[in-house]
């Protein structure tokens, strides 16, 4: 476990410059991650397509020039939360349990997620989105591999992998599956303010 925690901690130093060198107020933390996209499908990395929104924050942020996905979405995704291979981090497939080390289709509870790392350093910990790094996706759970479980404080968005933008199987609010129906908050998954509680705002009337 010593080992997964000084992963995690060179990969966040690396990234982002130590505590010790930065200013006086933190620096916030954005990571996006982006199924079935080609490396040069956002502008400020040469797209034709235009992403002012997502130009101006790589403008202001740091541009990663050595990333590399895993071929499938669950195990690049237990890599950017946990700063390990996935074979490590316990996805070193997908999500079905293979019965064999780093294919359990789990992370395991030796990884420590990048939300739980920063929980020591006073950081609000938000996610929206899909969650795709467990196999237990009914609402009864286990969800000791959810997001509330693994660092974070708030969460909206869907466990399981694949599913529909305007009816999305699985979709959360913190622990709780929820509808149109018993949800009166209840927003298209794919929002800007959903996790914070805040008025939805549809990504989908926007310009990216």
């Amino acid at each position: 476990m010593k080992k997964n925690i000084l992963v995690l901690f060179v990969l966040v130093s690396l990234a982002l410059g130590t505590r010790l060198h930065a200013a006086s107020k933190q620096p916030n933390i954005v990571l996006i991650m982006a199924d079935d996209m080609g490396f040069s499908d956002i502008g400020c990395y040469g797209s034709e397509i235009k992403t002012p929104t997502l130009d101006q924050l790589a403008a202001n942020g740091i541009r990663f020039t050595q990333f590399y996905n895993t071929s499938r979405c669950c195990p690049t995704r237990a890599s950017l939360l946990s700063g390990l291979y996935p074979h490590q981090a316990g996805i070193g497939l997908m999500t079905g349990d293979n019965k064999l080390p780093g294919y359990r289709g789990e992370l395991g509870r030796d990884v420590v997620t990048i939300a739980e790392a920063l929980s020591t350093g006073g950081y609000r910990r938000y996610m929206s989105g899909k969650w795709h790094v467990t196999k237990h996706t009914r609402p009864t759970g286990p969800k000791d591999n959810w997001p509330l479980q693994r660092g974070f404080e708030k969460f909206y968005g869907t466990i399981i992998g694949a599913g529909s933008f305007y009816d999305p199987a699985t979709l959360c609010r913190a622990n709780s599956f929820i509808t149109p129906v018993i949800d009166e908050k209840y927003c298209l998954l794919y929002t800007s303010d959903a996790a914070d509680d805040t008025p939805c705002v549809d990504l989908a009337a926007r310009r990216i």
